[in-house]
């Protein structure tokens, strides 16, 4: 039988902080943490394994709030359990520079797994630490000793299941057989508009269950139910699960629980105290009983569950030394301590080699060296590994093998990159994932999200321009890179060869704080022959490819494919020097001497030159200079007739200059 609602102090406490807060604020969302309450009271005091004390506990169980306008209640929940988020940090909900931001946010408090917000995305990366679990366990666990071994639990609401990304996630969470994660979906049949029967009348049961998931029913205010279903959801291994909760949006509000008001705005003073008198709470605002605060706190339980932990990983570094240092290393997100070394061995190597190569067959030779040298890369490509070439001889799928290093995601690009974000969140891994340039507009939302959360994520896209040729403009980009280049916290590489590529490859590696964008040709790129110190001076982002003859008139920028342009144009001009600028957010983040030293303030006759985009170009040119690219979408036709039917040409090159230095 169903506890009366006045009798639920412990998960009570949830819903006054939740209508406390977003009423101080006067702003946010109190309906979903009341309505979730008594589930989120099941899961974090019986089965969370978790440690207040130790937020980064290797081995902790994940917590996702997919549907993170709810974020009180995740705020709540660590305010309670015991972590560094004070009840003055609940009463700053909102508030600038707070730990408590209006929606979960990687960084701001301890506890919180992933920046959730963007409907659907969190569910997502909730599959990508699943994979991950599975994924590094399978690397690392022995017949004898278990070291990897913990749940992701995902909370998520219509919303969720209503965005696209949700079915990609979801889809390919229930063919790779995860089953560590289980979802609980908060079925209370109200989103901002109203009653969601009128836009979704999905069966998300048939839904779920046709992705190969194990669904369950329960009573979402039935604690009984709950644990009952969270039990069954474990004991089933091999596939994930979905516990669809049956729920009352802002339950205890006695006239706006079952209501859309309670959504997405304070109940108001005077409903908050009607709701006081339902739950039997005869405390101040923001003011907890200490007998509940006792109830909830997780410290003892977090360290006893960590120290059993330790003890068996004490085991595990006695009986199997290497392997437990490399989980150790991958965890820290460090390198190897000797792949730089090898890196830069294998950039002079390429550049020995001056091979003209499609920048996509470059990329795929990298990976073919660094690839052994780091086993914590988990690749994989939208349906496209044989155009992206992101498969290297060392790929295992993890479809055939739970400890493979590579995800055939399928024609799934918003999901993907996601799901690529979660793997990253979770620790042990550095992905990359792939598909045509064009075809990231589809997942550009988790780009934005990887950038956001700082992400060591690696996104290769090839097919980079109207190079391409005859698929035509529904396939070729026009304005992609810049607006990667527009996102912040991304390093997006445009390289021109062979050598620029394996650069970038070894720059994205190295970089912990953010995600790289790798730019890729499909067509054969020529050579460009360099010093020593040139190729130190192009991980730098932008430098001096080629020298002027006599005094210096004229820059000509160039990136990628129109590298090539530039340094014909440069054969026949004077007083001209190239630069070629593979990666300009990595140049910007260089000290001004150097800059100057590569762009001369002084000079103010430009040119830059890229199969792209031209408006990006201008803050390099300046209104005095030119940009050559394009400024409309594209044709099918083979790439020369394009490249001249859109004036991207040397000539092109060669009389912009002209008409500045004349």
């Amino acid at each position: 039988m169903t506890t009366p609602l006045n009798e639920r102090r412990v998960a009570n406490a949830i819903r006054v902080l939740a209508m406390d807060a977003v009423q101080q604020a006067n702003s946010g969302h109190p309906g979903a943490p009341m309505g979730m309450a008594d589930i989120a009271d099941v899961v974090w005091r019986e089965f969370l394994n978790h440690n207040p004390a130790n937020p980064q506990w290797a081995n902790r169980d994940r917590f996702v709030l997919s549907n993170g306008h709810g974020s009180m209640l995740q705020y709540a929940l660590l305010h309670l359990t015991g972590y560094d988020v004070s009840i003055e940090d609940i009463k700053q909900f909102r508030q600038l520079h707070s730990k408590t931001p209006g929606h979960p946010e990687l960084g701001y408090a301890p506890g919180i797994e992933t920046t959730t917000g963007p409907l659907g995305q969190g569910i997502a990366n909730a599959v990508g630490f699943a994979l991950a679990e599975k994924t590094l366990a399978a690397q690392f666990n022995k017949a004898d000793l278990t070291v990897v071994d913990h749940y992701t639990y995902c909370f998520l609401g219509d919303g969720c299941l209503m965005e696209g990304v949700s079915h990609e996630a979801c889809s390919l969470a229930g063919t790779l057989g995860l089953g560590k994660l289980i979802a609980y979906y908060d079925d209370n049949g109200i989103s901002i508009d109203g009653e969601v029967e009128g836009w979704f009348s999905d069966d998300t049961e048939q839904r779920f269950n046709s992705y190969g998931w194990q669904v369950l029913r329960a009573d979402g205010h039935d604690g009984d139910a709950i644990r009952q279903a969270t039990i069954q959801a474990q004991a089933e291994t091999s596939k994930p699960t979905l516990i669809i909760c049956k729920t009352i949006i802002g339950l205890g509000s006695p006239n706006k629980q079952g209501k859309e008001d309670s959504h997405g705005a304070p109940l108001g003073i005077d409903e908050i105290k009607l709701t006081r008198e339902v739950l039997g709470w005869e405390d101040e605002s923001f003011s907890i009983p200490a007998d509940i605060y006792a109830q909830w706190d997780a410290k003892a339980k977090g360290q006893q569950v960590e120290s059993a932990w330790d003890q068996v990983f004490a085991t595990y570094q006695e009986k199997y030394p290497t392997e437990a240092a490399e989980l150790l290393r991958r965890i820290s997100g460090d390198l190897p301590a000797d792949f730089s070394a090898k890196a830069d061995a294998f950039i002079a190597e390429t550049n020995a080699k001056a091979e003209s190569i499609a920048t996509r067959k470059a990329s795929q030779n990298t990976l073919q060296t660094f690839g052994p040298l780091l086993p914590e890369l988990l690749g994989g490509s939208a349906d496209l590994a044989g155009s992206n070439l992101t498969l290297w001889k060392g790929c295992v799928g993890v479809q055939d093998n739970p400890a493979g290093n590579y995800v055939h995601y399928g024609v799934r690009e918003f999901g993907m990159t996601a799901i690529a974000n979660g793997a990253a969140l979770h620790g042990g891994f550095i992905p990359y994932v792939a598909t045509f340039l064009m075809f990231m507009e589809y997942a550009r939302n988790a780009v934005r999200m990887s950038a956001l959360m700082k992400q060591r994520v690696i996104h290769v896209y090839t097919h980079d321009s109207i190079g391409l040729g005859e698929d035509g403009p529904t396939h070729q980009p026009v304005e992609q890179i810049a607006s990667l280049r527009s996102t912040p916290n991304l390093n997006t590489w445009r390289p021109a060869d062979t050598v620029e590529t394996a650069i970038a490859w070894k720059a994205s590696l190295e970089r912990k704080d953010g995600p790289s964008a790798l730019i890729l040709s499909r067509q054969n790129l020529a050579f460009q022959t360099r010093t020593e110190q040139q190729i130190q001076n192009a991980a730098k982002g932008g430098y001096v490819l080629a020298q002027e003859k006599g005094e210096l008139k004229a820059i000509i920028i160039a990136t990628g494919s129109e590298v090539e342009l530039a340094m014909n144009a440069y054969a026949q001009l004077e007083g001209v020097r190239v630069v070629s600028m593979p990666c300009a957010e990595e140049f910007m983040k260089q000290d001004a001497a150097y800059r100057e030293t590569v762009l001369p303030s002084n000079i103010r006759a430009r040119v830059a030159v890229e199969a792209a985009h031209v408006d990006y170009w201008w803050k390099f040119v300046g209104l005095d200079g030119k940009v050559i690219g394009m400024t409309t979408y594209g044709e099918s036709a083979p790439a020369k007739d394009l490249f001249k039917f859109f004036g991207i040409t040397t000539d092109a090159v060669v009389d912009a200059v002209k008409s500045l230095t004349a």
